[in-house]
């Protein structure tokens, strides 16, 4: 099976892309897609983050007297004035590399929890598996994320989650650090990967999907904890 028509068929048959991954594991072209979007995305939406990071910090009366005020003038002084080689760093080599790590420690997790009920796959299988399901996540509602954020002019504001619902959330409140977690193009995509495993692991579409929902909740928790952690700091 061609990439094109992988990538096709996990959008629109994923039964049989999750056949053909599990027969035979490829992921160089896979990876080198997720890590062109997401450098792509990065790239096209940091100014906006970067603006909207600045309108939050520039009143923040704590974080200054945190900081000192020389540091905060100089990471104020950061955010008017970002630098176009930090940016295309953070883009093109920080973004996809981050990303990587974790897309190997999750498969390791789920290499783990498949064990429990099956002898068969490996982590190559899985590997591939994963990258080939966060196409539709990363890919398409990377891209979709994108088009908003520059329609909006807005990036902290711009989601695909729950949070959307929710539009008079303040960004740094707790209800929205939540609900943004709850993305739906990673629900989809995690649901893909649970098909995927099951086939990778010879087990029933049931537990497939609760090994592949375990790691995004897992993940989910984590990148909350984070978040709440980072709402500390900034008041």
């Amino acid at each position: 099976m061609s990439f094109f028509e992988r990538l096709s068929n996990i959008f629109f048959s994923p039964q049989r892309a999750a056949k053909a991954i599990a027969e035979k594991p490829v992921w160089v072209d896979a990876l080198i897609l997720i890590i062109i979007a997401a450098a792509l995305f990065t790239y096209l939406s940091m100014p906006f983050q970067q603006k909207d990071s600045l309108e939050m910090m520039r009143n923040n009366i704590k974080m200054q007297e945190r900081l000192g005020e020389a540091r905060f003038n100089e990471y104020i002084a950061n955010l008017e004035n970002p630098s176009k080689t930090g940016t295309i760093i953070r883009s093109i080599v920080i973004a996809p590399l981050s990303l990587i790590v974790g897309f190997l420690f999750q498969c390791l997790i789920l290499l783990g929890l498949g064990r429990v009920s099956s002898s068969q796959g490996k982590y190559m299988h899985i590997f591939s598996g994963f990258l080939h399901a966060r196409f539709i996540d990363i890919v398409l509602g990377g891209a979709i994320k994108t088009i908003l954020v520059l329609t909006k002019k807005s990036f902290m504001q711009t989601t695909t989650s729950l949070a959307m619902f929710f539009p008079k959330l303040e960004v740094t409140s707790s209800a929205f650090m939540i609900l943004s977690q709850i993305d739906f193009f990673q629900l989809w995509a995690y649901g893909v990967l649970g098909l995927v495993l099951s086939h990778i692991f010879q087990v029933e579409l049931k537990k497939g999907l609760i090994i592949s929902y375990a790691v995004w909740l897992l993940k989910t928790l984590l990148y909350i904890a984070l978040g709440f952690l980072s709402l500390r700091f900034m008041r």
